[in-house]
């Protein structure tokens, strides 16, 4: 018997294409774009004024930069309604509550007088949470517990610092060892002297390279130089400065005094201390001062703050970007990257494509600068506009094949039947029976009541269906006298 054999067939999977803009997606249509601004110059726009209008509508099936902007806007509300700073602080109170509980458990337990010492000591701390924390700093935990929820408190901190500059590190060094943080601390040494060189100009390419072989794991960015380096962690440090400026006076000498006990040291604090100190220098363009107010119910910690704080400063630029208010603005400004990550990929088509549009009626001719600087439709513009107003007659006419409007419905002359009142100038024959429907003395106004037939303009003559009897005959006794 002979073993039917199936065929092995393809596994495929289909999903949105995400790579960019869609491949298949039809060219730019100048042709309409024209069209919208040859309308606007008509109505008196200037040229460059017209395109500008047209770049900030858009069309049905392109946002413009008016709605994209709005979108911006309105993702910075909803950062900004949501979230609020304390995230870091109620987490340090919750671990400090848990580990005094858990404290004073054990203590109940004890009967010796250090016990009861030590009751009191824990009954004395103060309630700041950083006051707290400090003065724990040199007690003898007899609870295992509570020694682990106050370890807990140090690492946060520390985890909770790095990750305002390095995105990540909080989720990296969580469970650490004591290994992990001191290859964190080295790393800041070596960075810290690396920026020390290049503010003096004594590093080369190869200091680089060797700083990156050795702790480029903390850098998923990839800088190929110091500058690129700089770039991207000074965008950070100064979210890190925003946030500080964000807190309250009381959150921020809360964080202040807690960052001291970071790792159990202010070795942490000084070394970002001083790399804050070096990025500041170097890249004295970044918002360094800046501050937003925070009203919503989400807590953010320290490292969520300043992520938060990074995208408000970078929807800010795109707002400004997209508003095209400054002087040669173009959408070839927009960062189409900062706008994926803010609106999603397809914001980002919308604005490439508008910036193809732009870009294609400025360097194909449509638009010329005149002798005195004015902004003018090229010739070839004209010609385009011309021809889509021929179009737009044709497609206009195409459906009347020749007729002209009249008064008459046909072509022969014939009375239908339909009337219509008198109005000056009319040469057409009166209808006697509805002007004058019987006789009296108000046949006198029939100059000015007048009713005239409605000839036909048919290419037949009318065929009659019934005979109409005289008007006059339809009256069995005269109801006038002469």
């Amino acid at each position: 018997m002979a073993s039917s054999k199936r065929p092995h067939g393809h596994d495929s999977r289909y999903s949105a294409y995400t790579g960019g803009p869609d491949p298949l997606a039809p060219p730019v249509d100048l042709r309409e774009a024209l069209e919208q601004i040859g309308q606007d110059v008509m109505e008196g726009t200037s040229p460059r004024r017209a395109l500008a209008e047209l770049l900030r509508r858009g069309n049905k099936n392109m946002r413009g930069a008016d709605r994209l902007a709005a979108e911006v806007n309105r993702r910075r509300r909803e950062l900004l309604s949501r979230n609020n700073l304390d995230g870091t602080l109620q987490e340090i109170k919750k671990l400090l509550d848990e580990a005094v509980l858990a404290e004073r458990k054990e203590l109940a337990r004890a009967l010796d007088d250090d016990a009861r010492f030590q009751e009191m000591q824990i009954e004395s701390l103060p309630p700041s949470p950083a006051k707290a924390v400090q003065e724990l700093s040199e007690y003898q935990w007899r609870s295992d517990e509570a020694r682990q929820k106050y370890e807990q408190i140090k690492d946060l901190l520390g985890r909770e610092m790095l990750d305002q500059r390095f995105a990540g590190m909080k989720q990296a060094l969580e469970n650490a060892s004591d290994e992990d943080r001191q290859a964190v601390n080295e790393m800041l040494d070596d960075l810290n002297d690396l920026l020390d060189k290049h503010a003096s100009g004594e590093d080369t390419q190869d200091d680089f390279e060797n700083f990156m072989a050795k702790h480029g794991q903390y850098f998923p960015e990839n800088p190929r130089n110091v500058d690129e380096l700089l770039d991207s962690l000074a965008k950070r440090a100064a979210a890190a400065q925003r946030f500080r400026n964000s807190l309250t006076p009381e959150q921020r000498a809360e964080l202040d005094a807690l960052a001291q006990q970071a790792f159990g040291s202010p070795q942490l604090m000084n070394a970002l201390s001083r790399l804050d100190g070096h990025l500041q220098a170097a890249r004295p363009g970044e918002d360094w001062n800046g501050s937003s107010e925070f009203s919503g119910d989400n807590p953010l910690g320290m490292g969520q703050g300043a992520q938060a704080l990074a995208d408000i400063g970078e929807l800010e630029q795109l707002a400004e970007q997209l508003s095209q208010s400054y002087s040669g603005a173009t959408m070839d400004d927009v960062d189409l990257d900062a706008l994926a990550r803010q609106l999603g990929d397809e914001a980002a088509v919308d604005a490439r494509t508008l910036a193809e549009l732009e870009r294609a009626l400025m360097n194909q001719g449509f638009l010329d600068r005149g002798s005195d600087g004015q902004w003018r439709l090229s010739p070839k513009a004209m010609r385009q506009l011309g021809q889509a107003a021929l179009r737009d007659v044709a497609q206009q006419l195409s459906g009347r094949h020749g007729e002209r409007e009249t008064r008459r419905s046909g072509a022969a002359g014939e009375l239908t039947g339909a009337t219509r009142p008198w109005a000056f100038g009319d040469t057409e024959p009166w209808n006697v029976t509805r002007t004058i429907p019987m006789p009296s003395c108000a046949a006198l106004a029939a100059s000015r009541t007048g009713r005239f037939g409605s000839p036909s303009m048919t290419s037949r003559s009318p065929t009659p269906r019934r005979v109409v009897r005289p008007w006059w005959r339809s009256w069995s006794t005269p109801r006038f006298r002469w």
